[in-house]
């Protein structure tokens, strides 16, 4: 018989099942296992004066081990999971799981390195299950959003010939007879797809940061989900693209699962309104100031530092009762040398920050080459970026874009850390499993 997914067993009749075993009581006249596989749970009842061939089974089955059952389902009132349970004729070992090494005593919390270091056990949970079912869902309605609007997929190199953008914070690998670097961001090759006559495209892929952070929200290496499109006529169409596009996918996602999130994890899926409010840095900063006490030196106010990061989802909340923010206004020597400047020579682009943190820098980009290659200059990058100037010798349309980056959109929508939020984490000290 083939097997069913538990979501999909039907009541009344005989179904094959498969999963981990999450919990078992074995009883001297009963036994209870909670077969748990992707899509839900399931008790098995077994009453073994009926099954005395499945003895030496049972005994040998333990916590996590990975079993199949074949049995009828039955109601039962009372069995809280689901109201149902399956009377299984018969039981099939496949894996014997030894003790767990991360489980805790109770009442506390493994500490997040051992967790790590045992991440694929770790994952074993409703909680895990439920939060990258939300993140797949996520993804896939920002494709859907995009594709409904002409948008082409892209794939661009992770390897290249040169440091991108400033240099700093690259991996140099070693390449044959020469060095390669790890792109820090799809950032030249999406522009290039603009030179290209593309016009729309996207990309979800890996992005690679040698930066020795050690906080809640950073990592080495991350999943990034970039866009750029052309003939825009300021960034503002950008951000109009980006809340449309983040609302769109949050829908998705609160529609599909917010029930399910609110009882796992006990928080709501809010789905934002638009359009999303929009504050120039220097009004932040003096918000910040009147509002909670906040002042910086005036020689920092050009960046939004780490506790106005902070600040600003309650400045967001209480100014304007929304989750998002839309920050402009940063200056020249806060931004990437791509990013066009307006005639007062303020770069013309915005970070947009989420729950007091920040999840895309946008910007619409210089396409004009003599200004760019001028700009490149001023930073001392002419002769790292030839290749990537290049692109704007021979005809671009004016063009914009973001990035963001899906782990810490994963991190943000649960209120976690960063490790508890990706797959498998890399960072300065971690490079297993």
């Amino acid at each position: 018989m083939k097997r069913v997914m538990l979501k999909d067993i039907k009541l009344g009749e005989v179904n094959h099942v498969a999963g981990f075993v999450e919990s078992i009581r074995n009883k001297k006249a009963m036994c209870f296992i909670v077969l748990r596989d992707v899509s839900g749970k399931l008790q098995l009842t077994i009453e073994k004066a009926n099954h005395p061939e499945m003895e030496e089974t049972l005994a040998k089955i333990t916590v996590d081990s990975v079993i199949e059952a074949e049995g009828k389902i039955l109601a039962s009132e009372y069995v809280k999971l689901n109201g149902m349970e399956m009377y299984p004729d018969t039981i099939t070992i496949d894996s014997i799981a030894e003790p767990s090494p991360i489980v805790a005593p109770k009442g506390q919390e493994t500490n997040i390195d051992l967790r790590l270091d045992y991440r694929w056990i770790d994952l074993r949970t409703e909680k895990n299950t439920l939060m990258f079912k939300c993140q797949s869902c996520f993804i896939a309605r920002c494709r859907e959003f995009l594709v409904q609007r002409d948008f082409i997929e892209i794939h661009s190199p992770k390897l290249i010939g040169a440091e991108s953008e400033s240099g700093a914070g690259v991996f140099k690998v070693d390449y044959f007879d020469r060095n390669a670097y790890l792109a820090q961001s799809p950032q030249f090759y999406k522009q290039m797809a603009m030179a290209s006559g593309f016009e729309r495209i996207f990309e979800c892929g890996p992005v690679f940061r040698a930066e020795k952070f050690a906080s809640r929200k950073h990592a080495t290496e991350f999943t990034g989900f970039d866009l750029e499109f052309s003939y825009i006529e300021s960034f503002h169409d950008v951000m109009h693209v980006e809340e449309e596009m983040l609302t769109y996918a949050l829908e998705g996602v609160k529609e599909k699962y917010g029930d399910e999130v609110k009882r796992v994890f006990g928080i709501d899926i809010v789905v934002p309104t638009l359009p999303f409010p929009v504050m120039d840095l220097h009004d932040v900063y003096d918000e910040l100031e009147a509002r909670y006490g906040y002042k910086v030196p005036e020689e920092e106010k050009g960046d939004l530092t780490t506790e106005g990061e902070r600040l600003v989802q309650k400045l967001s909340l209480d100014k304007f009762g929304h989750e998002f923010l839309f920050i402009t206004g940063y200056s020249k020597e806060c931004r990437a040398f791509y990013h066009m400047r307006d005639e007062k020579g303020v770069p013309c682009g915005y970070d947009l920050i989420w729950k007091g943190c920040e999840i895309t820098t946008g910007a619409q980009r210089e396409h004009r080459y003599e200004i760019l290659k001028a700009q490149a200059e001023e930073k001392g990058l002419h002769d790292d970026v030839q290749f990537y100037l290049d692109f704007f010798k021979y005809g671009c349309p004016p063009h914009g874009g973001f990035g963001i980056g899906v782990d810490r959109i994963t991190m943000i929508m649960f209120n976690l850390g960063i490790k508890d939020a990706m797959f498998i984490f890399r960072g300065p000290d971690r490079l297993n499993p």
